[in-house]
């Protein structure tokens, strides 16, 4: 037992000093990408990732954008594209809830390039939904390889990026 409260005890300092690098990086940032930029550090750093991407949506017109990647040869941020009203959708603007998914397999019922996400060493995905004033605004895309989002994993993304995700958003809007 005292393996495992030394293991918790150095990842949550771990996690502690990620938030303060986030938190310091937020507050020199004077670009979008700065702050965007910060928010994918501190997702790699504490949950983990492969690829991590930023997709705004305009309810109104039903289109989403790409606004952040970190892979922009394979996932660049220009354009638009259509909302699509499917399963994905319900869980993440219908329910605001992650939607999560650990196989290429369960990727490629919800997105079209799952081929790609493969490609990249990718097969496990949460995107995190980030609500400003209780409506969808944005996605926190966070991709790894197959398997890799537990449970656990899952949760320390809600409970360590939502509000760090929130933040950046807001800080992006504004400039």
């Amino acid at each position: 037992m005292p393996d495992d409260n030394m293991r918790s005890r150095r990842t949550d300092d771990a996690s502690a000093e990620a938030l303060r690098h986030f938190t310091d990086a937020l507050a020199a940032a004077t670009t979008a990408e700065a702050a965007y930029d910060a928010l994918c550090a501190l997702t790699k750093a504490t949950v983990g990732a492969k690829l991590f991407t930023v997709m705004t949506v305009d309810m109104t017109a039903m289109l989403a954008c790409r606004t952040y990647t970190d892979d922009p040869e394979n996932y660049p941020t220009s354009g638009t594209k259509p909302i699509e009203m499917n399963d994905w959708f319900e869980i993440v603007h219908g329910q605001h809830r992650s939607f999560v998914a650990n196989t290429l397999e369960e990727i490629d019922q919800v997105f079209p390039d799952a081929e790609l996400i493969g490609a990249l060493g990718c097969g496990s995905v949460i995107n995190l939904p980030v609500l400003i004033g209780s409506e969808l605004a944005a996605t926190i895309n966070i991709l790894h390889e197959p398997g890799y989002y537990t449970e656990a994993r899952v949760e320390a993304a809600k409970a360590l990026l939502t509000l760090p995700a929130m933040a950046t958003l807001a800080f992006a809007r504004q400039l």
